[in-house]
């Protein structure tokens, strides 16, 4: 019986732990100075960069206790803990809302959020259903979605849409990672691109048109193809018959989550703030704790979903575009990882891990920067939040095991 090593040096990816220790670093220094309002001669400093570094510190502890469980072991926690939290998503729905949203538990001042960890235990069960040999493309993807519509309901119950679409994100990429056939995939989406057609009649027929020729190359039969073709184009059409049936209120709140200029005092009154914050630190910022922006209290949720402006308000340009290639060089390395796996569920969890940062990120520096609606999806690593730190790490302590692992299992 062979004695269990906690790390082996020759599969152990240090470059990617090491990546993950210098983005948990930036954080630190970014909730820092997110988190201090420096008035004149007074600067006070709130204690989230403290509790952020506690939550680190308890989040490496899991990155050892995880490398050293036998995997077999890791393995059978994976369904009973996916139903756990199922229950604790249903039970959250009771527990009172925190800014009119069922999202948080809240124990001795410690909050957490179940739909954080919803995330890597759907995707790793969802990984483990669909890779199962000798499955045909239609169960794959019928395992996939039974699995993963179940948190999804739940979770925009709370609400929480932007969550929900970390959750798509996901199931799309690990699809691609299973080897699904590709126009399957083009099926799934066709009807959100359907619907944002709509919007003129000339783009419904150049999308009909492109997803015509699409489905011809895919090599599906003239009776699939023209099935597709007639869903798509109805649902094309028949969303602005929908629009128009909803009631004025229905239709501003919808115009302002696209815009959030019909509404800057309201609800795009964030996103401006951000855009402001961020244009005024021009090349190299406005330095180390004088943002005016953020010390003044005009921008909102500074040391959470919106610390991207923080930082490129003091730093920059320079600054912004150092977290961006970071982040660059990290999902990089991540794309590196899904390649070095053999193990097809290690393979498809692995790439379902890095849609759901990759996504968290685009949209988060997206909707900093106006290039997408506000949804509440924070920075990974950066953000300040016990949950979603200790659940990011964890998902690449996750990926730090299955190439760890690589030496023990053919």
């Amino acid at each position: 019986m062979k004695k269990f090593i906690l790390i082996n040096h020759k599969k152990f990816d240090f470059i990617l732990l090491g990546m993950l220790v210098v983005l948990i670093a930036v954080g630190f220094v970014a909730i820092f100075t997110a988190s201090t309002t420096a008035i004149s001669d007074q600067v006070i400093t709130a204690n989230h960069w403290w509790k952020q570094i506690i939550f680190a510190g308890i989040a490496f502890l899991a990155i050892a206790l995880l490398l050293k469980l036998p995997m077999p072991i890791f393995d059978i926690l994976v369904l009973p803990a996916f139903v756990l939290n199922l229950l604790a998503l249903i039970l959250v729905l009771f527990v009172p809302t925190v800014g009119g949203a069922h999202r948080w538990f809240s124990v001795a001042n410690v909050h957490f959020q179940p739909s954080e960890s919803a995330k890597l235990l759907t995707i790793l069960m969802v990984a483990r259903y669909i890779t199962k040999e000798n499955l045909s493309e239609y169960k794959q993807i019928l395992y996939g979605l039974g699995i993963m519509i179940v948190p999804v309901i739940l979770i925009m119950i709370e609400p929480d849409f932007g969550t929900t679409l970390v959750f798509w994100a996901s199931l799309m990429a690990m699809f691609i990672a299973a080897e699904v056939p590709l126009f399957f995939i083009l099926l799934m989406i066709s009807p959100v691109v359907s619907v944002m057609a709509s919007l003129h009649w000339l783009g419904i027929v150049i999308w009909i048109a492109v997803l015509v020729f699409l489905l011809m190359r895919a090599g599906l039969s003239w009776v699939a193809i023209t099935v597709a073709s007639i869903i798509n184009a109805f649902i094309a059409l028949i969303t602005p018959v929908f629009w128009m049936g909803l009631k004025d209120y229905q239709q501003n709140r919808i115009l302002t989550f696209l815009d959030p200029t019909r509404d800057p005092l309201g609800a795009g009154y964030q996103i401006i703030q951000a855009k402001i914050a961020i244009g005024s630190g021009s090349i190299t910022g406005k330095g180390w704790l004088l943002g005016t922006q953020k010390n003044m209290n005009f921008l909102p949720e500074h040391h959470t979903d919106f610390i991207f402006s923080v930082i490129g308000e003091e730093f920059g340009f320079v600054g912004s575009m150092l977290i961006i290639l970071l982040f660059f060089a990290f999902f990089a390395r991540l794309i590196h990882c899904v390649f070095q796996l053999k193990v097809r569920e290690r393979k498809v969890a692995t790439a379902g891990i890095m849609a759901y940062l990759m996504f968290q990120t685009f949209i988060n520096i997206g909707m900093n920067i106006g290039l997408v609606p506000a949804t509440g999806i924070p920075l990974p690593f950066i953000s300040y939040g016990g949950s979603n730190l200790l659940i990011n790490t964890i998902s690449v302590a996750v990926i730090l095991k299955y190439l760890n692992e690589r030496g023990f299992i053919k």
